[in-house]
């Protein structure tokens, strides 16, 4: 199982949409173990609006562990069968470990406000 994480300097970027890249981990989830990780170049401008939520789909990522992210980007993700866990900060490697023990859940928050102004295009 492959589960993607919106990284900068190898922490949760707490903006999905303007992340640097993102950390993909293969996961062995009955061992709870990283077994490879791979990281994607996040889409020029806002990744909200961009077709990432395909590309990772397509590569067989099933989770997104992530910090703030809008309730438009969770509906894309989601409906590209990608479960998303909201309010993660920290290494990505720790909130991966995190995730397979099984002690993660989501914050249920949306991200309302966008000072950045992707959004109101």
């Amino acid at each position: 199982m492959k589960i993607a994480l919106p990284s900068r300097n190898n922490h949760i970027d707490d903006h999905f949409g303007h992340c640097e890249y993102f950390t993909v981990f293969t996961v062995d989830t009955e061992t709870k173990e990283i077994i490879a990780s791979e990281t994607v170049s996040s889409p020029a401008g806002c990744g909200c609006k961009s077709n990432i939520a395909t590309i990772l789909s397509d590569m067989g990522v099933k989770v997104m562990l992530a910090g703030n992210m809008g309730e438009g980007a969770v509906r894309v993700l989601n409906n590209s069968g990608i479960e998303v866990f909201r309010g993660c900060s920290g290494d990505v490697k720790n909130i991966a470990l995190k995730w397979l023990e099984g002690s993660l859940v989501d914050s249920g928050d949306f991200c309302h406000a966008h000072e950045h102004g992707c959004h109101n295009e």
